[in-house]
């Protein structure tokens, strides 16, 4: 399973293999807007114990309901979208380019003006008792939610963990420039 990481979304965007994440068959979150504006070009940083490493640039465009690879890296990742969350953080959904079936969840907070850390939404970031009663494994991987208030959950469970492992984005300024 893809983990992304990182990108204005991000992280939504750089992408690592994890067992515990969340994800859902379908789009869970609807109506979104584009948080970052109609376009926006991200520098990609993965976090392993404080580190940033990896570096990656990526570019994404707002389709009217979307944010849609552009170009660049971060290949895997073929859109995603940013939902406003508690203590002004964002709930990011992504998909991907080659699991579409699969649609995966990340947690985004501000870090200063145009620099997000990301980290996958983790199901072993929740208690077992929630984790029991709000996955299913279907083929024994991923935690599959179905729900809002399970998306929400989870999502409030990482945010409650200090990570050494995550994403960095950093937003970067217009081409034109």
């Amino acid at each position: 399973m893809n983990r992304l990481l990182t990108p204005a979304a991000l992280a939504v965007v750089c992408g690592l293999t994890l067992t515990g994440c969340i994800d859902s068959k379908d789009p869970i979150l609807t109506d979104a807007q584009p948080m970052l504006g109609k376009e926006v070009r991200l520098q990609l940083y993965g976090l392993r114990d404080g580190h940033a490493v990896d570096p990656e640039r990526t570019h994404f465009i707002w389709d009217g309901k979307r944010y849609v690879r552009a170009g660049g890296g971060l290949k895997d990742v073929a859109s995603f979208t940013l939902h406003p969350f508690e203590g002004g953080d964002a709930v990011v959904q992504s998909i991907s380019a080659r699991h579409p079936e699969h649609v995966e969840y990340a947690l985004m907070h501000t870090l200063a003006d145009g620099v997000y850390r990301v980290d996958v939404i983790d199901e072993d970031d929740a208690d077992l008792a929630t984790r029991d009663a709000q996955c299913k494994h279907p083929g024994g991987v991923a935690c599959r939610i179905e729900t809002r208030e399970q998306l929400f959950t989870f999502a409030r469970a990482t945010a409650a963990k200090k990570k050494t492992n995550g994403g960095l984005a950093i937003r970067l300024g217009d081409k034109r420039r």
